[in-house]
């Protein structure tokens, strides 16, 4: 009796494919698939892996600080220091042309990270964008806390204010011009007093309106003459908290 033909070990279908080892490609599954081909590819790579490393250490950093799992001193330097680092890689033209902005980058890499997010929109730690009851001493009216800031620190955050008005004044409408100035007013405020004074939060929101503009990007005309209206009644406010 004639042999039965061997069956298939699954049910064949119209589409079934069987391959043909004459035309399979002979891959080394051990060899290294490169994602770029130049230098210039592989830095651009490695400046946007940077930039995601950032966003995740960022945004764990952010979670500790608010858990108090950190000291506020190593709280500040660590997020200054990812801040600093963020900016200096897409000070880079090609980086920055394919990052194109945080909402594009989490989105096409699939991230998240709110806390990051909302950290990198203010460019500024928690510590100094907040008041810090760290300078606050006792008080004799509940209602307003008395600072206990020295001196010289009252002084530097005196100059400050004075410097950043000045330079409205001289026309100096650009962004690399009144960042790093503003920076300056809060982070001498913050060494001062804890209390919201009126227009403090002026102060925060300007910070944030100039971080999301380009470096030689400038304020309008109506924009420096409101910048300067709430600067002047910040720094009136400030000097109320001294009385």
């Amino acid at each position: 009796m004639a042999a039965s033909p061997r069956q298939l070990p699954y049910a064949p279908t119209p589409y079934s494919y069987l391959p043909n080892p004459a035309l399979s490609a002979k891959i080394n599954l051990d060899e290294e698939v490169k994602l770029s081909t130049t230098a210039a590819e592989r830095d651009l790579y490695d400046s946007l892996a940077e930039i995601y490393s950032i966003i995740i250490t960022l945004d764990g950093l952010e979670k500790a600080y608010i858990r108090d799992s950190i000291l506020e001193s190593e709280y500040t330097e660590l997020c200054s220091r990812l801040l600093n680092q963020y900016k200096s890689i897409l000070r880079d033209d090609s980086v920055s042309r394919e990052f194109v902005d945080l909402d594009t980058f989490k989105s096409r890499w699939n991230i998240e990270c709110p806390r990051a997010s909302e950290r990198l929109r203010v460019n500024l730690p928690a510590t100094i964008a907040e008041p810090s009851a760290t300078n606050v001493g006792p008080s004799n009216n509940a209602s307003q806390p008395r600072t206990s800031a020295t001196g010289s620190q009252i002084l530097l955050a005196t100059e400050n204010f004075i410097t950043f008005l000045d330079a409205l004044r001289l026309n100096m409408l650009s962004k690399d011009s009144l960042h790093p100035l503003l920076s300056e007013v809060i982070q001498s405020v913050n060494q001062v007093t804890a209390t919201d004074f009126d227009n403090r939060g002026k102060i925060i929101s300007w910070l944030i309106r100039l971080n999301g503009m380009k470096a030689t990007e400038e304020l309008g005309e109506d924009e420096a003459r409101q910048l300067t209206f709430d600067m002047e009644g910040a720094y009136a406010g400030f000097k109320a908290t001294l009385s």
